[in-house]
């Protein structure tokens, strides 16, 4: 693997899976695949989670890991073009990836979307210009639109607690006090449409994500009707995906309760995190046994593990 920006990367989705669940059960089994391999965690938006599991991720494989926040410690990048540079950006794309690539065996790279103009986040195009001008492997530690590791380490997770070969899993939708992005809802219907499950995504009118996405989902504005029975309730916050960007209601009645998980099949309750208590998700719901927010959390490391497993392999 030299990519890894979506499940569309993945030859094959159980395999990968089987391999981050063989990692977690045995660390350090190919600790000398990574040694003297440098990996580059590139943020121009905040982390936690993903910059620490992949960096454990990588330690345990034997890498030495290099951390930079370059919307913080960089040059201001220009991204386009046949551009004369005589404003605010300091270094152009072409270079910054480029020199990233002489110093780095693999590249990890976040970057968040505007959440102004959709054609430009749709495009991908500051994280296509990036893998396609460092010149060495890269994987998305979350992009303008997908966010590819949390959505492995969210399958590994479903997978290691089912307890039915095809379980019903739902997205819903969830309030927030700010406009976010479309790219876990969207990356986690991927997976889960890749994946074969029963799966359903429920949000208010006017919050349908987009087609490509959406895939063979059943999607329903009845949050009861689609919690009914479910196994797993993924709950997310999303902007709007057709009034780009906007927040369209205040979401009131769409926080998950203890109420609404009587509904469901004793269901285990997902979040990416970080998540606003008392508003996308009840306190009794985080700190009560149905909360799965820790082994997704713990999953992180072993997704980005297998993951980076993949792409030493195919250097060797």
């Amino acid at each position: 693997m030299k990519l890894f920006s979506s499940v569309n990367d993945v030859s094959n989705i159980h395999q990968i899976v089987s391999e981050a669940i063989s990692q977690k059960q045995n660390p350090f089994a190919d600790e000398q695949l990574g040694k003297h391999k440098t990996l580059g965690l590139i943020f121009l938006n905040p982390s936690l989670r993903t910059r620490l599991s992949t960096q454990k991720a990588a330690l345990n494989l034997g890498m030495q890991v290099m951390v930079m926040n370059l919307d913080k410690e960089g040059w201001a990048l220009e991204t386009q073009d046949g551009v004369i540079m005589n404003g605010t950006t300091v270094e152009h794309i072409r270079e910054a990836a480029g020199v990233m690539g002489e110093y780095c065996d693999v590249i990890g790279f976040r970057s968040f979307p505007g959440l102004v103009n959709r054609e430009e986040d749709y495009s991908e195009e500051i994280f296509n210009k990036f893998v396609k001008f460092c010149g060495v492997p890269v994987l998305s530690l979350e992009s303008a639109i997908r966010h590819p590791l949390q959505s492995l380490a969210d399958l590994v997770t479903i997978e290691e607690l089912k307890k039915t070969e095809k379980p019903k899993v739902v997205l819903t939708w969830a309030p927030h006090v700010k406009p976010l992005p479309q790219a876990v809802a969207n990356s986690f219907a991927e997976w889960m449409n890749k994946a074969d499950y029963d799966f359903v995504i429920t949000h208010p009118e006017g919050y349908d994500l987009a087609p490509e996405f959406v895939g063979n989902a059943f999607v329903t504005n009845n949050q009861d009707e689609a919690l009914a029975g479910a196994d797993f309730v993924y709950v997310k916050n999303w902007s709007s995906y057709n009034d780009y960007g906007k927040i369209l209601t205040d979401g009131e009645g769409w926080m998950m309760t203890n109420e609404k998980l009587k509904l469901t099949n004793n269901a285990g309750v997902m979040h990416c995190l970080p998540v606003r208590r008392g508003l996308e998700l009840s306190h009794e719901i985080l700190d009560g046994p149905n909360s799965l927010v820790l082994n997704q959390a713990n999953n992180r490391v072993w997704a980005a593990q297998a993951v980076l497993k993949s792409i030493l392999e195919s250097l060797t």
